[in-house]
């Protein structure tokens, strides 16, 4: 195992201390327990946003953290979900009187934590969204139904807009439900990643070999089939997400690759050409793109493809102002 680490046990803080290092001017950098918040907190009477999970698939959720996004986030071990004493302080820096929206993650240990924080954050209201967007199974090792990937971004950004705007708890809620309703996302892995704790690859992937749907933690997807080229793997990515969404000619999409850490921009770019390709062959059109590594699996190769129906509303707050370390415009 080659990483640049000094040790497996301190890689997270030693990571979230040189986060902080780096952009004082967004984030603040909390220890004992670990979270991140907004560099100058959340504004007085806005709804605050929190999201969290295990690290290893940044810049999810530290690198969300800002204005017209996430207002704080909470880094777990690799690959583990955060404590309920590190998720509650968390909610509780989040709140400035308008309540708080938890967006999590659909694995188990994550659900069950941020209930429990919910809990015990004394005199903070706190609502949970719960992101399922992961077509290719439905359920895992780690799930109870599908998983939540990519497709977390879009509901932080766009929720994040309509908090940023002044909407109250229950319309940034029902915003949030929306695009959960509305975002499907499919991956593939072309290699293992190495978690630095185990020290070896988290699943075995011969040379000539793909795993079709994998997760964000290297759960098994669909199915093995031997390596192909990018438009056939891309087409078996899109067209799960397409028809399940249901969508048909007309409609508008916000389309969105994602790198899954080890894969370079170059490739994205000929998976992304094919994807809209498809969609714009079903008479959907694209009228927004993200491509980059924005929710990766440490460094394995792969990508996954997250497809958003937009509508006048999603669109207007996709555009809204972002100020964040990963996202800004």
């Amino acid at each position: 195992m080659k990483k640049l680490i000094n040790d497996p046990q301190t890689v997270v803080a030693e990571s979230l201390e040189g986060f902080g290092a780096a952009h004082p001017d967004v984030v603040a950098i909390h220890s004992d327990p670990w979270f991140v918040t907004r560099a100058g907190g959340t504004t007085a009477g806005k709804v605050g946003l929190v999201s969290g999970g295990g690290s290893g698939h940044e810049p999810l959720h530290g690198g969300f953290v800002g204005v017209g996004m996430l207002d704080a986030a909470v880094p777990g071990a690799m690959f583990t979900s955060p404590t309920p004493d590190q998720i509650a302080p968390a909610l509780q820096a989040a709140d400035a009187g308008a309540g708080v929206l938890a967006i999590v993650k659909n694995y188990t240990g994550d659900v069950l934590n941020f209930e429990m924080a919910a809990e015990v954050a004394d005199d903070t209201e706190v609502r949970t969204v719960v992101v399922n967007d992961d077509v290719a199974v439905e359920d895992s090792l780690y799930t109870a139904g599908r998983r939540g990937v990519a497709g977390t971004v879009a509901v932080e950004k766009i929720a994040g807009a309509a908090a940023e705007r002044g909407d109250d708890l229950d319309a940034v809620v029902a915003i949030a439900e929306k695009v959960i309703a509305n975002v499907r996302s499919m991956g593939v892995a072309l290699t293992a990643c190495t978690v630095p704790h185990a020290g070896k690859p988290s699943f075995d992937l011969p040379d000539d070999e793909i795993e079709i749907g994998i997760g964000i933690h290297g759960e098994p997807g669909r199915r093995r089939v031997p390596l192909a080229g990018a438009d056939e793997i891309t087409e078996l990515l899109l067209t799960p997400v397409a028809d399940d969404l249901g969508l048909t000619g007309g409609e508008k999409v916000l389309l969105f690759v994602n790198g899954m850490g080890g894969t370079p921009a170059s490739e994205l770019y000929v998976v992304y050409r094919q994807a809209r390709a498809l969609l714009e062959g079903r008479g959907v059109e694209v009228s927004r793109s993200l491509v980059g590594n924005y929710v990766t699996s440490l460094e394995m190769q792969g990508a996954s493809v997250t497809v958003l129906r937009l509508d006048d509303e999603l669109t207007a707050l996709w555009d809204a102002p972002v100020h964040t370390t990963a996202l800004r415009w």
